[in-house]
């Protein structure tokens, strides 16, 4: 009888090990989508420790730029940004598309913010973007 337990638990051991997640479907993609906060402006979170030192000590002010010039900057960049996701390339640094709206009216805050993060990206990463000005690019 002993042995007989023995058997059926040795048996029944590797089923035991199979993972029980299961996997995310394919049509699932991750986005970053603009939010309201509780003022009812649009905002962006980036969960990165260092962007916040970007912005105060790289990142061109927010005066230097006018909210129509960083809106037609994050239309090309968006696009940019979503193509190089949909096609996998710089897996290792773009983890999500980007869903924005050209024709929705963020305010410059969150312009700003949405342009200095792909300025973040190129500065920390590397990421040559064509929509990017040089002189962000280069900071």
């Amino acid at each position: 009888m002993k042995n007989l337990i023995v058997i059926l638990i040795l048996a029944f051991l590797p089923f035991s090990c199979f993972s029980q997640n299961t996997p995310k479907k394919d049509e699932e993609k991750s986005e970053m989508k603009p939010s309201k906060n509780d003022d009812g402006e649009w905002d962006l979170t980036v969960i990165d420790t260092q962007f916040d030192y970007f912005l105060n000590a790289v990142a061109k002010p927010m005066s230097q730029y006018s909210e129509s010039y960083l809106k037609t900057k994050n239309t090309f960049l968006v696009n940019e940004w979503n193509s190089y996701y949909n096609s996998g390339k710089y897996r290792n640094i773009i983890e999500s598309g980007i869903d924005y709206n050209p024709r929705e009216n963020y305010g410059i805050k969150f312009e700003y913010k949405l342009y200095q993060v792909f300025a973040y990206v190129s500065w920390k990463y590397g990421l040559k973007m064509n929509g990017l000005s040089a002189s962000d690019a280069m900071r």
